[in-house]
Order: structure tokens, then sequence, then C-alpha cells
């Protein structure tokens, strides 16, 4: 066995590309004592790190991957180890570990799948106790090298058909797989087209179909008397080509029959047992290669059938009591949702506003001189919100006086002096300056900014602008009544078409999230505007109730009532709408 076990990893580790190190380790089945009994190369120690990788391996039962750096070079880089378990019938009898130079992950996964393919040959020989020379290992590997070499499947199986008919000496290999109940030849050395139509192809398949319902290698003639099975496929097959030998293996992946595999040699070489036995071998590595190739190749609708009857199969045969109650719960609630109705609501932001909002703007040009009140206070009516400077027209005023009294002197000197005329132009002088200083007097009293009814300050604050000059109209404050309000919906475009006047919904606010506050649509704007890349229709509703803690400018969400739906188009009909928009955005 360890002739065997270091021929192997030698073959193993030249067919892989970058592998510096490798070792096999085997023990009795499942009592822990492994111990190495071949390295490569030949001679060498097992160092830490294989070990190492090969007691995680063991634990895990599985293949694990690692990467670590290389010490010994004078340039450090990355090397991976590989560990891979052999594991027969349940138990483990031994680890595979390599030490390789980094490789893309693409790599990682073929040379992975090369290892693995590799270990079914070796646990087969461990499980039979048998032993097999240096070449037909050779050829094992190689055959599955050469299934492994090409993409595709109908290529892969030709080029595999064609090289084992060369290597084995016979006149023609066929490979064959399952689809259903019925064996169909996929691959014939040396032909590229096969018509199934033909005698011979039809013979073929019923000795692969012979070989397969018995589940064992069938040759004729037959090599051995220990074992009973029937040939009549077999010796019809060879009774129509004349004087021959044929040998067929059943193909297996994961313990299940997919195909099978046909050999044919001249009657002067018959199949002996050393022979049969390197065929079963050959299948065994080949058979899941060609069936992952064979299984990637299909058509989509060919990969959605099978898929299809695996979870039909998996549903209505025995076990998977998980996966059937999820499908049970699954179809009740799709049942339950397109039968029950429920109520429909549109869900939309909602901003709370003053009905009426005064904006209280500076009279006249001028600068701040004082302010005590600011965005959130509750004010009066007449209040007194802030000042403005009143230096300047002040000395206006007095200017004005002024110039009145000494038009009024100058009028009664020329009454005395009986200058009628220059009288009645000072007389109109008089009534300029006394309209001036009313005017003056006027504007001295708008410089108190007091509030225009009882509400609450929306906006602004002058307490940080005092001394800054204003101009006549500047917006100095926001006032809204406290008893009065109005909500505004932001509602998606995709939403609006089901809203109408009048309709009723409820509202909650962020500051008082434990009330629930009755609405109804009062009016709809029919201008969109646009926010956080999607479009909102403005969507004015009415407060049934106003409780004391409201204030303007408070936001929360309202739910508007559209009536009952079912329950399946509730909660699609905006996935539905979109890809109805897709599908015309696309159709040509």
């Amino acid at each position: 066995m360890e002739l065997v076990a270091q021929s192997w990893l030698e073959q193993q580790c030249k067919l892989i590309q970058g592998v510096t190190s490798g070792v096999l380790m085997l023990g009795v089945p499942e009592n822990g004592a492994f111990s190495p009994v071949a390295c490569w190369p030949e001679g060498s120690t097992t160092s830490p790190t294989l070990l190492a990788i090969a007691r995680k391996a063991m634990e895990k039962k599985r293949g694990v991957v690692t990467s670590t750096p290389d010490k010994s070079q004078s340039q450090r880089r990355q090397r991976d180890t590989i560990g891979y378990p052999l594991v027969i019938k349940d138990q483990l009898v031994g680890i595979v570990a390599l030490e390789i130079d980094t490789l893309p992950e693409a790599s990682r996964r073929s040379v992975t799948q090369l290892l693995k393919l590799g270990t079914v040959w070796l646990e087969m020989l461990i499980d039979q106790h048998t032993t097999t020379d240096r070449q037909n290992l050779i050829t094992v590997l190689e055959m599955a090298a050469l299934s492994l070499e090409h993409k595709r499947f109908q290529v892969a199986a030709t080029a595999l058909a064609t090289e084992l008919a060369m290597r084995m000496d016979c006149t023609r290999a066929t490979i064959g797989f399952l689809h259903g109940e019925r064996i169909y030849i996929q691959a014939m050395s040396h032909s590229a087209r096969i018509d199934t139509r033909t005698n011979l192809a039809r013979g073929i398949a019923a000795a692969m179909e012979e070989a397969i319902d018995q589940d064992t290698v069938i040759a004729c003639p037959v090599s051995q008397d220990n074992s009973v099975t029937i040939t009549r496929a077999h010796e019809e097959l060879v009774q129509q080509q004349g004087n021959g030998a044929i040998c067929t293996v059943p193909l297996v992946d994961d313990g299940t029959i997919i195909g099978a595999l046909t050999l044919e040699r001249d009657g002067d070489q018959p199949f002996d047992i050393q022979t049969i036995e390197l065929f079963r071998q050959i299948a065994a590595m080949v058979g899941p290669a060609l069936e992952l190739k064979r299984r990637d190749d299909r058509w989509l609708l060919g990969k959605a059938g099978e898929s299809l009857r695996s979870v039909l199969a998996k549903l209505l045969g025995p076990r998977h009591i998980v996966m059937k109650l999820a499908t049970t719960a699954s179809i009740a609630l799709v049942v339950f949702m397109a039968l029950v109705d429920g109520q429909y609501r549109v869900t939309a932001d909602a901003a709370l506003e003053g009905q009426v909002q005064r904006a209280v703007v500076a009279p006249i040009d001028g600068y701040i001189n004082s302010s005590d009140i600011r965005a959130g206070d509750i004010v009066q009516t007449g209040q007194l919100m802030g000042e403005l400077d009143d230096k300047d027209l002040k000395l206006e005023y007095e200017k004005l006086t002024s110039e009145r009294n000494q038009h009024i002197r100058e009028q009664r000197s020329a009454m005395a002096a009986h200058e009628r005329a220059k009288a009645s132009i000072l007389s109109a002088q008089i009534e300029q300056s006394n309209a001036q200083l009313r005017l003056v007097e006027e504007q001295l009293e708008r410089l108190h900014i007091v509030s225009p009814f009882d509400g609450v300050v929306v906006s602004g604050d002058l307490s940080q602008s005092l001394g800054s000059p204003v101009a006549r109209g500047d917006v100095l404050f926001e006032v809204a009544p406290l008893d009065a309000y109005r909500l505004i919906l932001k509602v998606n475009e995709n939403d609006v078409r089901t809203i109408n006047v009048g309709q009723t919904g409820k509202l909650r606010l962020s500051s008082i999230p434990g009330d629930t506050l009755p609405i109804s649509i009062a009016k709809i704007t029919p201008v969109a505007e646009a926010s956080e890349g999607s479009n909102y229709f403005r969507v004015e509703a009415r407060l049934h109730s106003e409780p004391a803690q409201l204030r303007p400018g408070m936001e929360g969400v309202a739910k508007i009532e559209i009536g009952e739906r079912k329950l399946a188009w509730i909660w699609t009909h905006k996935l539905v709408d979109w890809m109805r928009l897709w599908a015309w955005t696309w159709w040509t």
C-alpha cells in the first residue's frame, strides 16, 4: 500500500502545477491515529505547515485551503496549503495535504477539483484493498485530466472516448448518459456525429441499459464465474459485430448512476479481470467530471426543468420535512393574500403650517435698536416685538419744527406789513411743514414693531442683529395663529392618482407619537416638486381636532384611507407598476 500511495502522491503532485511538497497520511478509520505513508519529493521530511493543514482537514472532514508566507525565500511570497480528507462510507481513513504556489481563485478551484477526483481513485483502492501498478495509476490520472481539459461537454466526451479506444487497444469506445429512464449515446470514439437510429447505436444503448439495470460491470465473453449477470444484450451485440469482446461499466456520480461506458475489442483480446478493474477505476474518476460538464453545458430551460423536477421530487417524496412545511406555509400565505381583503392606505410625510401666516416687515429704512422676541415665542395682539432706531427721525422732526416756526414768524411780519401775496405763500409753506411733521410722527410711531394678532413667531430673531441696517419691506418676523392650522402632505406621484378630496386618514406627529389625529383631504395642488430623487405633489388636509400641543412646523407621517383591496395587490402593486413601466421603456 505504501508503494501505491507514494506513486499516487508523486503523480498527483506532478499533474498539478506549482506543487512544492506534499504528504499522504493513512490510518485506521475514525481512531485518529494517522501517520504519513508517502511524502513528495520522495525522501523529504514533512513540514509543520502540511501537518497543521492535515489536522485541520481531519477535524473538519472537508477540504481546507489556507495561505501562508514562504519564509525560506529571500523575497517573501504567499503559498497555499490544501488539505483534503479521504472519506469512505462516512468514515475518515486518511488525509492528503499539498503546498502549492498561490494561484488565482479560478485556478485554485480547478486544483481542488482535480485533487478531489484524484482522491476518488485512491479511496476506491483503500476500500477494496487492491493494488495496481504504476502505469495504471498514470492512465487513470491522465484520463481524469483529459476529461477536465475541455470546457464543452461534447468535446470532452468525444476526446475521452477516442483516447480510451487508442490507449486500451479497443476498436470502439462509447459514452452514454441517462435521460429519464432511457440511455442516450453522447460520444463515440473517432466519430464527430452519431446516428442513434442505426442498429449499432441501438445495440450499444441496449447493452448500456443492461449494465445500468443490474448496477454492475458486464463483460462478454464472461471473464469470471463468481457472479451471476444477465448478458443477453451484450451477446446480441457481439453476434451483430461478428466476433469480439465487449465491456460496459456504469458511470456513477454521488452514488447515483448517470450513464455507462462501453468498450469493444477484437475477439482475440478478451477483457481480463485486471483490465476490467482499470476500466472501473477510470469510470469512477471521469463520471463526476463529465456529469458536471454536461450539467453546465445545457440550455437554461433544461437547467430550470431539472431544478423543478428535483424540487418536486423532494416535495412529493419521503423526508425533507422542513422544506415541505415551508412550501405549505408559503402556499397558504399566497392563498391568504389572494383571497383576503385589507385596507389600502397611502403613506405620506406631513408638515403642520398655520392657516394664516403674517409677515411682519420693516416699515422704513433704518437700523435695529432692540428686540426680545425670537422664533417659537408666543405673542399677543399689539405686543412689542422690536424697535428701530429713531435718532434720524427725531432730528428730522426738530428740523421741520424749526422751519415751520420760522415760516410762522415771517407770515406774521408779512401780514403786519400788509404784504398779502407773501403771507399767502408763507401760509402754504406752513401747511407743507405741518404735513411733513405729521409724516415724521407717523414714521416714529411705526418704529415700534408690534404683533398683528395672537400667535406664535414662526421665524425671525433680531437679537443677534442689533444695529444692523434694514430696508423698507424686509421681513423681520413671521407670525402664525395658534388656533388655525393646515396640514401639508408630500404624496408620491405613483400614489397621487388614488387621492381624492374628502378622503379621510390619520396623522401622527414626531413630537406627540402616541396621539393619532383624524384628518381629511381638502385640496390637491396639480404641481409636482422634486425631492430626494422622486416627484411629490403638495396635498392640503384639515385637522378634525387641534390639541393644545400643536405648533406650526411640526412634522410627522399621515396615512390616507383609500379603500379595501386584496392583500396581494397591496403588497405587490408598486413592483408590478415598476415592471410595467420598465417593460414599456424597453419595448421596441
